[in-house]
């Protein structure tokens, strides 16, 4: 007697149909990533997709990171599960307050975090990430002021790990790394003193000074996977336990209530599902779409980030 059609089965055979690519962020939940073609954080999968020869990117990530996929694939169909999956960190730089303050201040480069929207992107030098922000401010001259947007703590990383005074941080947080408190990391070390913590640079400063390494989502899972300790306190989202476990079986993981949920998980991550994945494969809803001279500009920072390598 056949097996009864799971909803995975349908999602994948709806991926044939519309000659799709399913591509999840690390903070997806685990049945999301099982089913994806590609797991990675979102310049990762934005150049994964630039690879693909099919008509659909479905992106299970948040509405950001689709935004990206499609700079950066412009002729491609881009889709995602729950259009209302956002980002705190891109609700806290509109693009008009940013218009605003760089009519104030001409002479400074804008450095705008990938988790931004296009429109910010659009009006930014220069594009990075947390794994590349750095080397991006470092490419910048020493006596160019520099507005970096949006996120405050992995500014303060980069301010402190560069020396640049001349570096204005924008106050934006995200609402899962900002809320780690350090106590909870000092209990966490005492309860498992084998452990080495590993921390996100979105995370407060005091967190990261307790931090054996500071580092972006696919950076920790490359230094836990190489790493010969056997346990790691992880300050980053939950869900980036499931690579984590594929990689590395053998390691143990403790994943570090925030203040805020009381969990280490992102809200809006967690709003995709199976069934909304099933149900936007099948209507090609919700669609991203952005007009072709925002996403020109919105490139050029992009390309600049990129050329760097």
């Amino acid at each position: 007697m056949p097996a009864a059609t799971t909803i995975a089965d349908e999602i994948l055979e709806l991926k044939k149909q519309r000659n799709a690519i399913l591509l999840a962020h690390h903070y997806q939940e685990s049945e999301i990533q099982e089913l994806a073609d590609a797991i990675g954080d979102s310049l990762e999968l934005a150049r994964r997709a630039q690879s693909f020869g099919g008509e659909v990117i479905a992106f299970c990530g948040v509405w950001f990171m689709a935004e990206t996929a499609k700079i950066l694939n412009p002729s491609k169909t881009v889709i995602v599960p729950d259009a209302e999956a956002g980002c705190s960190l891109v609700d806290a730089c509109p693009a008009e307050q940013l218009r605003a303050w760089k009519r104030k201040h001409p002479d400074h480069a804008v450095v705008s975090y990938i988790n931004t929207s296009a429109e910010v992107k659009a009006e930014s030098d220069i594009v990075c990430t947390s794994r590349n922000a750095v080397r991006v401010v470092e490419s910048i001259p020493a006596d160019q002021p520099v507005l970096f947007v949006p996120d405050v703590n992995l500014g303060r990383y980069v301010k402190q790990q560069t020396g640049r005074e001349n570096l204005t941080l924008w106050q934006g947080t995200c609402v899962v790394h900002a809320t780690f408190a350090a106590r909870r990391v000092t209990a966490a070390k005492m309860e498992h003193p084998e452990a080495v913590v590993a921390a996100h640079p979105e995370c407060p400063p005091e967190v990261l000074q307790l931090a054996d390494f500071i580092g972006s989502t696919s950076a920790i899972i490359d230094w836990i996977t190489s790493h010969p300790a056997r346990e790691f306190i992880v300050m980053t989202e939950s869900g980036v336990q499931y690579t984590l476990k594929r990689r590395a079986p053998d390691k143990r993981f403790y994943f570090v209530p925030n203040e805020q949920c009381n969990c280490s998980e992102c809200p809006y991550m967690k709003r995709n599902t199976l069934e909304k994945l099933r149900a936007a494969l099948l209507a090609l809803e919700p669609r991203l779409d952005l007009a072709p001279d925002l996403m020109a500009r919105a490139r050029k920072p992009l390309e600049r980030m990129l050329a760097l390598r």
